[in-house]
C-alpha cells in the first residue's frame, strides 16, 4: 500500500505551510506566555478560505472531504503551531458536521457560512462536571416552553468558550428516568453564546495557553426552536463523533481545491 501523499495532496500541505510560515516560533511562545486568543492566525485561515476546507461548496466551503482537512491540521501541527495552533481552528473545521449532514436548508445556510467566513467562533459544550466520560447521563437541562428551549447547567473543560459567539451543545430533554433507551433523551443546538446567561471561569492548565479552558454556568439561556439539530432527543446519534460512514462525504471537485490553492 502507498501512503505517499498525491500532487493534490502535497499541494495543500505546501499552500498551508505558507501560511502557517508568517507565524514563526516567536508568535507562539508569545502567545503561550501571554494567553492572548491567536486571532490573527485564525483570520489568516478564514481569508484563504481554509475554514471551510469540508463543507459544501454551496454555503462558501471547498466541497473537499475529511482526509484533506486532517492533513491541513496535520500541517499546521507540525508547523510549529502544535496544538495551539490545531485548537485554534478544529472546531470550526469539524465540529459543525452535525450540522452538514442533520441540519435543514435554512440551518446550513445560516449557520454554516459566518463559520467559514470566520465571522463566527464556536466551541463545543459535552463534558459536565461529575459526569466525565459517561455522556449517557449529562445533567444539562433544555425544557421546551413554547417555540424555545430554556437550558440550564454546567459545562466544564470547554475550549474557545472566552472568545466565542456560538455554542454547539448536548442538553437533557427528556429526564433519565423517563428513558426505555439510555441514549435518547439528549438533544443537540447551535445557538449564540450569550453571555448574559452564560458565566464562563477560565481554568488554567500546563500547555496551550493561547486557547483558553473553561467551565460554564448556564441559566435560563434561551434557545429558539429552530437552532435544535435534527429531532428532539437523538442528539447524542448526532455530535461530531457519531458520523457513520453513509455520512461521509465524497471530496468535492478540483475546481474547489485549486481555489484554495491559487
Amino acid at each position: 500500500m502507498d501512503f505517499s501523499f498525491s500532487a493534490e495532496q502535497q499541494a495543500i500541505r505546501d499552500a498551508v505551510e505558507k501560511i502557517c510560515a508568517r507565524f514563526g516560533d516567536d508568535y507562539w511562545l508569545a502567545k503561550d506566555r501571554d494567553g492572548d486568543f491567536p486571532h490573527d492566525f485564525h483570520r489568516a485561515f478564514a481569508e484563504a478560505g481554509w475554514l471551510g476546507v469540508c463543507m459544501p461548496q454551496e454555503y462558501g466551503g471547498a466541497g473537499l472531504g475529511v482526509t484533506e482537512a486532517a492533513l491541513m491540521m496535520q500541517t499546521i501541527a507540525e508547523s510549529g503551531a502544535g496544538m495551539s495552533g490545531a485548537s485554534t481552528l478544529h472546531m470550526n473545521i469539524f465540529g459543525l458536521n452535525p450540522v452538514v449532514v442533520f441540519g435543514s436548508d435554512e440551518q446550513k445556510r445560516r449557520m454554516l457560512s459566518p463559520l467559514i467566513a470566520g465571522t463566527d467562533k464556536a466551541c463545543f459544550a459535552v463534558t459536565e462536571p461529575n459526569v466525565g466520560l459517561d455522556t449517557l447521563k449529562l445533567k444539562t437541562k433544555a425544557t421546551r416552553d413554547g417555540d424555545r428551549y430554556l437550558l440550564s447547567g454546567q459545562k466544564i473543560w470547554i475550549s474557545t468558550a472566552q472568545v466565542a459567539s456560538k455554542m454547539l451543545i448536548l442538553a437533557r430533554t427528556t429526564p433519565l428516568e423517563e428513558l426505555t433507551e439510555p441514549t435518547d433523551g439528549l438533544s443537540l443546538f447551535y445557538t449564540d453564546f450569550d453571555r448574559r446567561r452564560i458565566e464562563v471561569r477560565e481554568i488554567e492548565k500546563m500547555g496551550r495557553k493561547a486557547v483558553d479552558s473553561n467551565q460554564l454556568f448556564i441559566d435560563g439561556l434561551e434557545v429558539p426552536v429552530e437552532d435544535r439539530l435534527g429531532e428532539e432527543g437523538r442528539g447524542l446519534r448526532q455530535g461530531p463523533h457519531r458520523v457513520r460512514p453513509a455520512d461521509r462525504r465524497e471530496p468535492g471537485d478540483p475546481a474547489s481545491a485549486r481555489r484554495l490553492l491559487d
